[in-house]
């Protein structure tokens, strides 16, 4: 890491003599942080930090409610950290070599880490830059999956279809489910999850098979389903909202939000079934190993999330919604550690876990450090 020294009234940049360095100017004015978010409370179980220590992994998630980008690893004295950047309506992650990706409001984000093995940036192991972005405008993106050639592919909610980032255009569609008569700007069936088979777009997750404008918040209990989009089979259905499903040791993994429940299906198709009952609204997937880093909401007051079955389990477990992150042993389905967030926090959107990283953090737009972080490709 090399600092730049002090210039009045303006940042100083220079080259690094030593192409593929990172550099940071130093600004005259004391930099600003982001505290103008509310009051959020976190709190672990006994272990969760320890768990994080022996995998060998940090995670990210996302709030779209919030608009807010998390980093949680680890410090040196093996106590939990945690790093948020705000973004506009933060919502699918996936992460895939030294880049992590970000759905926003309007934008599809492509953050590099600009550090190199062995190096830090303020004790991070981890520095995510913002390098690349596309404009999508509005189309309440969901999920997003990038192949081995950094192609990406993403859930066009409002135009209920799986699509591909364009250079020219908002979009490219790659492919709509067989019953949406026409690609029309109206939310028809909630489409929302997607899952690489290798480098192919595979399965998706959507609340309902309705070709009319909205209509799947008419059957948001019982509509959902899993497809496969290479053959157009179902694999699962008779689902309530189902999000987030994931390939993993040869079968679909998925939450089933609106019971609370993540499930697991075989990939060629079958009878889904129960893995662990989550106590909140689970969004939000990532697999490694046995486990499964669960992301879970509160149910939002309104017509989308009333009257689901998750809320009858909840009050017969006698449980209260949690918001937070829950790692399950999978194998045993038990959930083994958690993380809960009391505050400006209500609802996750999206996990993805970040191998080989111990304390990860992203640069975002509210404070210098997008204009003095500077990384120069060999």
């Amino acid at each position: 890491m090399e600092m730049l020294p002090m210039m009045k009234e303006r940042i100083c940049l220079s080259v690094s003599s030593q192409p593929g360095r990172l550099m940071s100017a130093t600004l005259l004015d004391k930099p600003t942080t982001e505290t103008d978010m509310p009051p959020l409370n976190v709190a672990v179980s006994e272990g969760f930090v320890s768990w994080l220590k022996a995998q060998q992994l940090s995670f990210a998630f996302s709030t779209h409610q919030a608009g807010k980008l998390f980093c949680v690893g680890r410090l040196p004295s093996d106590k939990l950290a945690l790093f948020e950047r705000t973004f506009e309506q933060a919502m699918g992650l996936f992460a895939r070599d030294d880049s992590l990706y970000l759905a926003t409001r309007a934008q599809l984000w492509r953050f590099v880490n600009a550090l190199q093995p062995g190096q830090q940036h303020e004790g991070h192991d981890a520095l995510y830059v913002p390098q690349m972005s596309s404009v999508t405008g509005d189309l309440d993106v969901h999920d997003l999956a990038v192949d081995s050639r950094h192609i990406l592919y993403f859930v066009n909610t409002l135009f209920s279809c799986v699509a591909e980032a364009s250079a020219t255009h908002s979009f490219r569609t790659v492919w709509q489910p067989p019953f949406i008569s026409q690609l029309w700007p109206e939310d028809r069936c909630h489409l929302n999850g997607l899952a690489l088979d290798g480098d192919m777009p595979a399965f998706v997750t959507m609340v309902a098979q309705t070709d009319t404008k909205e209509g799947w918040r008419e059957q948001r209990i019982g509509g959902g389903l899993v497809m496969d989009i290479r053959t157009n089979a179902v694999i699962a259905d008779g689902l309530s909202m189902p999000h987030s499903p994931r390939l993993h040791q040869g079968r679909v993994w998925f939450l089933n939000s609106g019971t609370g429940q993540l499930m697991s299906v075989d990939a060629k198709g079958g009878k889904a079934v129960e893995v662990c009952f989550c106590p909140g609204y689970a969004r939000g997937l990532a697999m490694v190993g046995d486990y499964a880093i669960v992301g879970l909401s509160k149910p939002r007051e309104g017509s989308s999330f009333a009257d689901l079955p998750l809320a009858q389990e909840l009050k017969k477990r006698n449980q209260e919604p949690l918001c937070g992150i829950l790692v399950i042993n999978h194998a045993h389905g038990l959930i083994e550690h958690q993380l809960t967030l009391e505050g400006v926090v209500q609802e996750i959107y999206d996990v993805v876990a970040l191998p080989g990283l111990t304390r990860p953090m992203a640069v975002g737009f509210k404070t210098p450090d997008v204009r003095r972080i500077i990384s120069i490709e060999p």
